[in-house]
């Protein structure tokens, strides 16, 4: 059987080569979807507001995963020219249906749109709104056994008034607007509170939907079945996370191998590190899924901790992290680790002014920025893993007077290392916002005056801090400089690193002006983006 008590889990432990270790992604890939084309297997994710959006990665053993582009390069304009915490595209589904790739996906205050592609790297055609709907989320199409196009997805109540309720809609045959009322499937008030982020399948003559519901950081993952798209449904818990460590363990996607093996991807929150990706081992009790290990033999699941390998190892690169900036990613522009704050405005960066650099304009401050995490041109990346260490070195030389320009971790409270200009000439200077996302003004810290300001080497080391509950993970940061790439002289406070919004913090570069900048704007060069020690 497939499917192991916890105790045979571990056993296999004693071959390393033959096993995973959960979480397969240690980055904030959060409401994954995941789907097999032939021996290839591709993931999605929520961006909310980041830019590009709707990540694609590939994989050929479920395991290591390579980023290979994004679904959405800008989100609509001018609603996200600037940042837009926690808005934007949640929650998307990833299909292939009559020789394409479908990503139907929400935005809370517009409703359901739905994107295709022939190739999973792209193209993707642009977002097409699907059904207008105040507060719909989370959207999943089928295929169905009777021929028709389904819709089922969950309601937010910040938007709609209400939640814990799915609705399926009909669509027209095409999959690109609706073609009939909705119907209310499934009521998860009493049961299931909070029930979203639904995944449609049919399988054996019934039709299912695996949601989450108890929420993200303590729920648990539940199953619908009925012999009829509209219900109604039973339902059962399938997943928990009973004696593990592994918290709110829920919503992702059901895939089965070319071997006919079940699985499951899904996420847990682990607060400033965002939401990390697992996998888990599933097989079929009585048409109905069991998930993880099952110790008690109830048929509810725990997550694994470690599980044989579902396919022999391929790509173990991983989604990139460092940048040398001498390679251009897709179609000669940034590599695809990279996500603006919000829509890029031309001018903000050039990879062919100075050879194997990257060059950042000091774009003004907008207006109504109140801090770092306001600003559009941040450049950022995901956390990587529980500890690492991020060292970059500029060239800030040609920044204006009042400009600045540095390292970055941007979240509910912000925090860079800068290296600044004004009359006097340049310092390297700590920054912080705490609160940010309430609007409070960042505030200067320490600072330490450089003679030059050609060669700079900005430094953070990121390390875990022991937490009783994992979503409330919050690791410190340590910042240093250094003006010969040796020696490093510590600066500014140790930063405890919080969250943004619905997302992971997320660490970067960034180039900025005062907001009444006139003339020529400055610019600072960066040789190279590392992260290293990762654990």
């Amino acid at each position: 059987m497939l499917l192991l008590a916890l105790a045979a889990v571990r056993a296999v432990e004693s071959t390393p080569a033959d096993v995973y270790r959960n979480p397969i992604v240690h980055a904030d890939y959060s409401d994954p979807d995941v789907i097999r084309v032939g021996e290839a297997f591709f993931m999605t994710a929520s961006s909310f507001s980041s830019v590009p959006g709707l990540p694609i990665l590939r994989s050929t053993d479920l395991v290591h995963w390579t980023l290979i582009g994004h679904a959405a390069p800008r989100l609509p304009s001018p609603d996200f020219d600037t940042p837009q915490h926690g808005k934007g595209l949640w929650a998307p589904s990833l299909r292939f249906h009559d020789g394409r790739f479908w990503i139907y996906v929400g935005d809370p205050d517009r409703g359901i749109f739905v994107t295709t592609a022939r190739e999973a790297a792209g193209p993707w055609s642009p977002l097409t709104l699907v059904k207008a709907a105040k507060g719909a989320i989370d959207p999943c199409p089928l295929w169905a056994d009777d021929g028709r196009v389904y819709l089922v997805h969950a309601w937010a109540k910040s938007r709609a008034g209400f939640n814990s309720v799915l609705t399926v809609t009909p669509l027209a045959a095409d999959g690109m607007s609706v073609a009939g009322p909705d119907t209310m499937v499934f009521d998860g008030h009493e049961r299931h509170p909070t029930i979203e982020g639904p995944k449609f399948y049919q399988r054996n003559g019934y039709t299912y939907i695996f949601a989450p519901a108890g929420g993200v950081a303590t729920g648990w993952q539940t199953v619908l079945r009925s012999k009829s798209v509209t219900g109604p449904y039973e339902d059962r818990i399938v997943l928990r996370q009973g004696a593990t460590k592994v918290n709110g363990p829920h919503q992702g996607g059901w895939v089965e191998s070319a071997a006919g093996e079940s699985w499951f991807v899904h996420f847990q929150d682990v607060g400033a590190y965002g939401r990390i990706v697992h996998l888990q081992p599933m097989q079929w009790r009585g048409d109905w899924p069991v998930i993880g290990a099952d110790p008690e033999g109830d048929g509810v699941g725990e997550p694994v901790e470690s599980f044989r390998m579902p396919a022999p190892s391929g790509d173990i690169s991983g989604p990139r992290a460092s940048d040398d900036f001498t390679t251009a990613g897709a179609a000669g522009g940034l590599g695809l680790q990279w996500q603006w704050n919000a829509n890029p405005a031309r001018g903000w960066f050039d990879l062919r002014a100075r050879e194997g650099w990257l060059r950042l304009t000091a774009a003004a401050v907008p207006a109504s920025a109140a801090n770092l995490f306001d600003l559009p041109n941040l450049l950022l990346q995901k956390f990587p893993a529980e500890r690492f260490t991020v060292t970059t070195r500029v060239d800030a030389s040609r920044l204006s007077v009042g400009d600045r320009a540095g390292l970055v971790i941007a979240g509910r409270d912000s925090a860079a290392l800068s290296v600044t200009r004004d009359a006097a000439g340049y310092a390297v200077q700590f920054i912080l916002a705490k609160d940010a996302d309430k609007g409070s003004r960042d505030v200067a810290g320490p600072s330490a005056r450089i003679a030059s300001a050609s060669a700079v080497w900005l430094r953070v080391e990121v390390s875990p801090v022991a937490t009783l509950n994992p979503a409330e993970s919050s690791p410190a940061a340590v910042w240093s400089y250094s003006l010969d790439g040796t020696r490093f002289t510590r600066m500014g406070e140790t930063f405890r690193v919080r969250p943004g919004v619905w997302v992971g913090a997320r660490v970067g570069l960034f180039a900025s002006a005062p907001s009444a900048a006139s003339g020529a704007p400055g610019f600072a060069d960066v040789d190279w983006f590392r992260i290293e020690g990762m654990k």
